[in-house]
């Protein structure tokens, strides 16, 4: 699908398993309004899920500084779309807290199931 469409697409399929998008950052544009270079559609969304944010934020005040789970999208030509996720269970590894294990356990399912319903 067209790569505006894909981010409408992306965006509900993460609704759909609870998750906001926060943020939307264009790098294509951000790139040439900034360095006046030319690069392929690449958008960051950031997502984030309340229920499970608000938990992780009980367990580790500073957690915030992983907060939201990026997925982006980039175009890879001839009309393909590459949608990408965050793996948060990698990532809460580095902080060596073992309270936020089940939270980023189950953030990771639910980007898994986004990722493999589109």
């Amino acid at each position: 699908m067209p790569f505006v469409e894909a981010i409408a697409h992306v965006t509900k399929a993460l609704a759909d398993k609870g998750f906001g998008v926060l943020t939307t950052i264009d790098v294509q544009a951000t790139l040439k309004k900034k360095l006046d270079v030319e690069f392929r559609p690449y958008t960051i969304l950031g997502a984030c899920n309340p229920q499970f944010a608000y938990k992780a934020l009980q367990s580790e005040d500073k957690i915030g500084v992983m907060l939201p789970c990026n997925v982006i999208l980039q175009d890879k030509g001839d009309g393909q779309v590459e949608v990408s996720a965050v793996d948060p269970l990698s990532s809460m590894k580095a902080v060596e807290n073992p309270a936020l294990g089940e939270v980023a356990a189950s953030v990771t399912a639910l980007l898994k199931d986004v990722i493999e319903s589109l």
